[in-house]
């Protein structure tokens, strides 16, 4: 798949600068790393990242608002809680909740439309129409 090219292209890329560090070079796990193979401090991600949004003309946003975001996205396509929970690494279930779906009452109101749907359905199969 498309998507999964640019990925790929940038492991071989990581392996290429891995390869010319020598001894120095590393395979520390992470995605985006130095060019040693080091993780990227936090603080760098950070300053890019505003420098980049600064750049775009954009409105501020944290890095760690795309967190959010991504969350809340994931959510309102439906993805299972569980689901979002391990995206995320949060170690309960609990802390997502109480953290994300407070945030999105149109998914809460589209899961209570779908429940009656289902109710009217299994009524109306049964014979016995509710409401109207």
């Amino acid at each position: 798949m498309k998507r999964y090219r640019v990925l790929t292209r940038h492991r071989e890329r990581q392996q290429e600068l891995s390869a010319r560090a020598g001894a120095r070079g590393r395979d520390s796990g992470y995605v985006f790393t130095t060019a040693d193979g080091a993780p990227l401090r936090p603080d760098y991600l950070t300053g890019r990242f505003r420098r980049l949004v600064a750049a775009s003309g954009q409105p501020p946003i944290r890095l760690h608002d795309l967190r959010h975001g991504a969350a809340t996205l994931a959510l309102a396509a439906h993805t299972d809680l569980k689901m979002v929970q391990a995206m995320l690494g949060h170690a309960s279930i609990v802390l997502t909740a109480d953290t994300y779906v407070s945030v999105l009452p149109e998914v809460a109101h589209q899961a209570a439309r779908e429940t009656a749907r289902l109710v009217l359905e299994a009524a109306s199969a049964l014979g016995r129409p509710l409401g109207g």
